[in-house]
């Protein structure tokens, strides 16, 4: 939560009761959580009752890199490098559902590299792998 209070300090934005509780919510484990599954949390604790209002938070959140959307899941996991622009990729593991964010500048400067070898200019990217955790792999 510091790293999200400074962040939002330090660019003059307003880290509302809300936007902080749903971010709480996303990091409260290693599992994307989807937004309805938040719009219930937040229900019960009457902080939001109206799906656009998560969905704003999370888009704040979103813009200004404190989570990511784990699009396959449409669902959001916590950045491990909040506020930080950076080009990572997520492990999926199918069997318990946790996801765990990498960085590896080699996977990113390989996809540019291709994408500009076609012509195509990448802008923005978000890998997400899946497969089995060495946690399920033991079990």
């Amino acid at each position: 939560m510091a790293a999200a209070e400074k962040l939002c300090e330090s660019k003059g934005l307003r880290f509302t009761p809300l936007r902080r509780r749903v971010l709480e919510l996303v990091w409260s484990n290693h599992k994307p959580v989807g937004a309805y599954a938040l719009l219930d949390l937040l229900r019960k604790e009457d902080l939001g009752s109206a799906p656009p209002t998560v969905y704003r938070a999370l888009d704040f959140l979103i813009e200004n890199g404190l989570i990511h959307r784990i699009e396959r899941m449409n669902a959001f996991i916590g950045c491990s490098h909040p506020g930080e622009q950076h080009r990572g990729f997520f492990l999926i593991c199918g069997e318990c559902g946790n996801a765990e964010e990498l960085e590896s500048e080699g996977v990113a400067n390989s996809i540019t590299a291709s994408a500009g070898r076609h012509g195509f200019v990448a802008r923005d990217m978000t890998l997400e792998v899946t497969g089995t955790c060495a946690d399920c792999q033991r079990a």
